[in-house]
């Protein structure tokens, strides 16, 4: 069976590893540093599964050799943003994080496709690429699955329609230069533009733009983790299924949309050895513009790290 280690036990990854295990992608290694929280986690979900009906073996541990032959490794760990807190302010603490997971990643799971859940999301995918020298096409970030997730809840709260038939599409940087992109984001084919007037959808567009923080607020401690949990969930079936589903994904470009050698949200096909191509959609000047803002900020915050 597919062996899938969650690093970080904190509410994004525990959740994440229950959707898992309750769909029996795989057995799970949750992986955490505080003593007790993911032995007490996996326990809890193993205790779940005869009553949930599921046989994945959940394993929680402090000692990363656990996490030993892994073929995918989601990683959650870092400190969550507070209110009034920018993605930009996590960057230093983060980066210190994500260098020592990828170290021990590097020599436990050599082999492992390795998502990045933690923020500011786009410069620490960068950093988990250059600290464990995998093929960029294995160290990639779930970014732009939650982004349209949020785009499509929130077109599908204004007209009242079921969820399931909104098609949304963001690229750019996980942050406040995000670009969703209304062309591309149907209702049951129909775009968008045909069934809502332009006030209202630059109304949604921002409101994707500031959704983690809008939850943030709303908590007053602790960040978003259902969306983003469901949001890592379904690249993971993805690659254990060897869907190669089209899912927009922080992905390290080669030339495309005109960028080199950064990370940035695009479409790409997502299979069992990581992302197997990435889509380049023709942009209009506007859009490609603000993707072009959108990857200046990236490559801002590159220049900032201490790699």
């Amino acid at each position: 069976m597919t062996k899938i280690t969650i690093i970080g036990a904190g509410f994004v990854g525990a959740t994440a590893a229950q959707r898992i295990a309750e769909e029996e992608l795989g057995d799970l290694v949750i992986m955490d540093i505080i003593e007790g929280m993911p032995q007490g986690k996996a326990l809890d979900l193993m205790e779940s599964a005869p009553i949930m009906g599921y046989d994945a073996n959940v394993l929680g541990t402090n000692n990363y050799e656990d996490i030993k032959d892994s073929d995918i490794v989601v990683i959650t760990a870092g400190i969550a943003r507070k209110p009034g807190m920018s993605r930009e302010d996590l960057v230093k603490i983060n980066s210190n994080i994500i260098a020592d997971v990828c170290g021990n990643i590097k020599k436990y799971a050599p082999d492992s496709v390795v998502i990045i859940v933690t923020n500011p999301l786009d410069l620490m995918t960068y950093i988990a690429m250059k600290k464990t020298g995998f093929p960029p096409q294995r160290v990639f970030g779930m970014s732009g699955v939650l982004d349209c997730g949020r785009f499509a809840a929130f077109i599908s709260m204004e007209l009242n329609c079921s969820a399931k038939d909104v098609d949304a599409m963001v690229l750019g940087g996980h942050g406040d230069s995000m670009v969703p992109l209304t062309r591309f984001t149907t209702v049951s084919g129909i775009p968008i533009t045909e069934l809502i007037e332009t006030k209202t959808i630059d109304r949604l567009v921002q409101r994707t733009i500031n959704g983690g923080a809008e939850i943030v607020e709303l908590l007053k401690t602790g960040s978003a983790f259902y969306a983003p949990s469901a949001a890592i969930t379904n690249m993971v079936r993805s690659i254990v299924l060897d869907q190669n589903r089209i899912l927009p994904a922080c992905a390290f470009l080669t030339g495309q949309y005109g960028f080199d050698s950064i990370y940035l949200g695009v479409p790409v096909k997502l299979g069992r050895s990581g992302i197997e191509q990435i889509i380049e959609l023709e942009l209009t000047k506007t859009e490609q513009d603000a993707l072009n803002r959108s990857a200046e900020s990236v490559k801002q915050g590159i220049l900032t790290l201490d790699i």
